[in-house]
């Protein structure tokens, strides 16, 4: 089996790379990136290690993902994946890589009668509908409460009954955009895919950022002694999220690989879920926990733009019809982080720290 990610030298993208093909070393992975974000270059030396194919190239030209000719199998896990891009500037990337981009995907997939794995958000829901949700503030956290008045939101967090009607971001309206044409690829054209709508995503190989990345930025700050600042919501660092393990991920999009067929036609939300996840607060103390440092953390009061107080996926559907669930805790995430950056924290400091 021929299998091309796109985004392939990025955090998930590099780690489905890596995982598959030490699972089927008889299988031809391709890595296909434009090396756009700064430490994807890293993972070029382990791919030639491992006898897997790099090809640099741009989702955004069509004759680039021509080049290393047909293929089984596409992974689209290349995007920008701020949620802030676009908000403040002109948002032509963002639309141009995530939009347009993911259609010359669909269309390499229908030329080579190949099916089509989509890496979604969770960020196609509406920001004011999960902001409006009835929340109770504890000691660490802010919750869901179990009162809701909107249909697809509930304590166990967003299922996906949540009604799409509502502003989003660019980069979770391009996602959305990609995800109702691959219903038409379907319908039409006959394109065999699957869709998925992930939640926050973390492991080894993230290089973090304020915008994307945050657990990666959380331990790094931690590792190396640095500061940091809970940004909004009164400055607390009360709001939530829900944490997956990369490998987690990698072993649903395994399954869909192999047995799309159990995919098609459906769309999953699929994340940590509400026993795995934290918030910012619980992540310092995690963090201090592994790392024995205790950083100065600043406070601001201002919520940013397009931001969550909190998102917990319910995986309640996926769990149900596929059978898949996750296995991998927040303090596992964190400590794989942690060794991850201890192993390679001469090449990762001028990245992170």
């Amino acid at each position: 089996m021929k299998i091309v990610v796109t985004g392939g030298a990025g955090f998930v993208g590099s780690t489905l790379c890596i995982q598959l093909k030490n699972k089927y070393p008889a299988y031809n992975i391709v890595a296909f990136d434009n090396l756009k974000r700064r430490g994807s270059e890293l993972n070029l030396a382990d791919f030639q290690k491992m006898g897997i194919s790099f090809v640099h190239g741009d989702i955004r030209n069509n004759e680039d993902l021509l080049s290393f000719g047909e293929f089984d199998v596409l992974v689209e896990a290349s995007a920008e994946p701020s949620v802030t891009a676009g908000l403040d500037s002109d948002p032509t990337y963002v639309i141009n890589n995530n939009l347009y981009g993911s259609i010359n995907c669909f269309n390499a997939c229908l030329k080579y009668k190949a099916k089509l794995i989509f890496l979604s958000t969770s960020r196609v829901y509406p920001i004011e509908t999960i902001e409006k949700a009835n929340f109770t503030e504890e000691e660490t956290r802010f919750s869901f409460d179990k009162n809701q008045t909107q249909n697809g939101i509930s304590k166990m967090g967003i299922s996906e009954d949540l009604l799409l009607n509502g502003a989003r971001s660019f980069y979770g309206t391009t996602k959305l955009s990609s995800e109702m044409f691959i219903q038409e690829y379907a319908a039409f054209y006959g394109l065999k895919a699957a869709i998925t709508r992930f939640g926050v995503i973390a492991g080894p190989r993230q290089m973090g950022k304020t915008d994307q990345g945050v657990v990666t930025l959380w331990m790094a700050k931690h590792y190396w002694n640095q500061s940091l600042k809970y940004i909004g919501y009164g400055g607390t660092g009360k709001q939530v999220r829900d944490i997956l393990h990369v490998d987690d991920l990698v072993e649903l999009v395994d399954l869909q690989i192999h047995q799309i067929e159990k995919f098609e036609g459906k769309i999953y939300n699929v994340g940590g879920g509400l026993e795995n996840s934290a918030s910012l607060l619980e992540m310092t103390a995690i963090c201090e926990k592994i790392t024995g440092n205790k950083i100065t953390i600043g406070s601001e009061t201002q919520t940013r733009p397009a931001d969550l107080r909190m998102y917990i996926t319910d995986n309640s559907l996926i769990e149900k019809e596929i059978g898949w669930k996750p296995k991998k805790s927040v303090e596992t995430v964190f400590t794989d982080i942690f060794h991850w950056i201890k192993d390679n924290e001469k090449q990762l400091e001028s990245i992170l720290k």
